[in-house]
């Protein structure tokens, strides 16, 4: 790992910044709002305190000329209801005093003029409004009036002299508060466009400092980066900037290192690859010409081997038919071995050319049922069946995709064979049926012969293996072997139940259709129980009953015998062998 020089790394740096001009914003933020807290103070002083005294001076000076004028009119008519003005506008002015006190407890100079001129004001009441209503309640109007002269005149222009003073010192303190209102509002103005200032500034260092420290080295880091993806490997990739772009280029130039050794190791794996690639080309043409020539075997095994073959095979059974009994027992004896090789000759190739043709000449896949197969299979083994006095049976089979006369082929197979291995004394019963396992169908051919053991499960299927000498069981050993190849054609397996109690059963596999796992599956939680073993119904309930093909009656016997039955049976134009 490299040593970095000490130095700010970018969280840092950006965290500096954003801490100054927090620091700064709240300091301002604080500032206005103490400013607009005295500001608010100012403005409620202006409408809830000046406003309010001005008015009250005008409400006083009312009071005061309602009692003034009261006095004079009681002077003039010496009636008693003229002094309810000068009563109302006593205690009117009393109460105004009052209010006017506790708006103005915070300005003197205003409590000053309000004491002026309460002052004032009882003293015109002393020298002049008592000693008239006095007089004149003692010597009528006219003693009154008397009373009333210019020097009282001018006590009560006093009186208006000092209320004047008293509004003039209400609107100094209105001016003083309007001007503190305007004061602090710049100072807010101002505040706020030293934020915005602060703000912007802020910003511009921060986009500078971001272009600086950031945009350009990562662009650096960027170019460096698409020139290693362009395909130069070797460029080394440097950092610049804060100390995490240098140790992400440190990380980025490990992984280009690491990228580049495995691609190194990637080509050399290709080339490798191409090696194996250039050898299975050689092997794949080599498979074909050696397919080629395959096929031309089998051409020559059906036409020419056979010629010479049938000419050997027709000339010892002319031997055999003319010269039968003229000559000794022993040379009857070896022209029936010949004549019996040259057949035996003849079937076994016919037979591998039918194992070779499995998969190789197709008619493709279509939709097949196997009911109608076992329809056919039944009419194939017809003539063994009554040979053997056999019974065959099936379920309900399922349609499968597939080739028709390749599952001919099989299932004829698989019966031909139970028919073939029965036991002594015991008429032979074949029985197919079908489940479903899954996404296959699983077609089981059980009968009722001789059973095969466990150690032999697997020897059955290989070509040409068997069991038993031909003096026993005729037939070529190649039919299972025929079985295993259409069911592995099919994409399926075959096998030998081996727990069968009674005879063999033989199972296959074949894929379902789509719709059918479909059913089945929709159907497992309605049904409440599952079927099992062979005799399961597969088709579309339980009132589907098994085919059955009985034991065909007796009477005339054929001359052929069940290998010849088995051997002249056709299947799609392949010929059925029995294993």
């Amino acid at each position: 790992m490299k040593g970095y020089q000490e130095g700010w790394t970018l969280r840092r740096r950006v965290g500096a910044l954003l801490g100054v001009v927090l620091v700064l914003l709240l300091g301002l933020a604080a500032a206005e709002a103490t400013l607009a807290a005295k500001n608010r103070q100012n403005i409620d002083a202006v409408l809830l305190k000046t406003g309010p005294l001005r008015v009250q001076a005008q409400e006083l000076m009312s009071a005061l000329l309602d009692q003034e004028t009261a006095v004079r009119g009681y002077a003039v008519n010496a009636d008693r209801n003229d002094l309810g003005p000068y009563q109302d506008g006593l205690r009117r002015e009393q109460a105004t005093v009052v209010e006017m006190r506790k708006l103005a407890v915070d300005y003197p100079d205003v409590l000053r003029e309000v004491g002026v001129v309460e002052q004032r004001a009882a003293q015109w009441r002393t020298a002049v409004a008592e000693p008239v209503i006095a007089t004149t309640e003692r010597g009528g109007p006219s003693a009154g009036q008397a009373l009333i002269t210019d020097q009282t005149r001018q006590q009560f222009d006093n009186i208006r002299s000092a209320v004047d003073n008293l509004q003039g010192a209400i609107l100094e303190v209105r001016k003083e508060t309007a001007d503190k209102v305007n004061a602090t509002s710049n100072v807010l103005v101002v505040l706020l466009i030293i934020a915005a200032l602060v703000v912007a500034v802020a910003g511009a260092v921060m986009l500078l400092s971001l272009d600086r420290i950031l945009i350009r080295p990562l662009a650096g880091l960027v170019d460096q980066v698409r020139a290693v993806a362009g395909g130069n490997y070797q460029h080394h990739i440097e950092g610049s900037g804060p100390p995490e772009f240098r140790r992400l280029a440190d990380d980025i130039d490990v992984m280009r290192q690491k990228i580049a050794r495995e691609l190194d190791e990637v080509r050399e794996a290709r080339e490798r690859i191409e090696w194996v690639n250039s050898q299975l080309q050689k092997q794949a043409e080599e498979l074909t010409r050696s397919n080629r020539d395959l096929e031309q075997f089998a051409y020559v095994a059906s036409h020419d081997l056979q010629e010479p073959l049938r000419k050997v095979a027709s000339f010892c059974q002319l031997l055999q038919r003319r010269y039968a009994g003229q000559l000794d027992e022993r040379a009857d004896q070896y022209i029936a071995f010949a004549v019996d090789g040259a057949q035996r000759m003849q079937r076994l190739i016919n037979d591998l050319l039918a194992f070779s043709r499995i998969g190789r000449l197709t008619t493709g896949f279509t939709e097949v049922d196997l009911n109608k197969v076992m329809g056919d299979v039944a009419g194939q083994t017809e003539a063994a069946r009554q040979y053997a006095d056999a019974e065959l049976t099936w379920d309900k089979l399922p349609v499968i995709r597939g080739e028709e006369p390749l599952l001919t082929n099989l299932l004829a197979n698989l019966v031909s064979n139970s028919i073939k291995f029965r036991r002594p004394d015991v008429a032979p019963k074949v029985h197919v049926s079908a489940r479903l396992v899954d996404d296959e169908w699983e077609i089981s051919c059980r009968d009722n012969g001789i059973g095969i053991e466990p150690e032999f499960a697997d020897k059955i299927f290989v070509i040409f293996q068997r069991l038993h000498s031909k003096d026993a069981y005729p037939g070529t050993g190649i039919g299972l072997a025929i079985v295993k190849k259409i069911a592995e054609y099919h994409g399926g397996r075959v096998w030998v139940d081996t727990d069968s109690p009674e005879g063999t059963t033989i199972r296959f596999t074949l894929p379902a259709l789509p719709e059918d796992v479909a059913a089945a599956r929709a159907a497992e939680p309605a049904g409440g129980e599952e079927s099992t073993g062979d005799g399961a119904a597969t088709g579309d309930g339980a009132e589907d009953a098994a085919v059955s093909v009985a034991r065909q009656p007796d009477g005339p016997a054929p001359e052929e015998t069940p290998e010849g039955a088995a051997r002249d049976s056709e299947t799609g134009g392949m010929k059925e062998t029995v294993g």
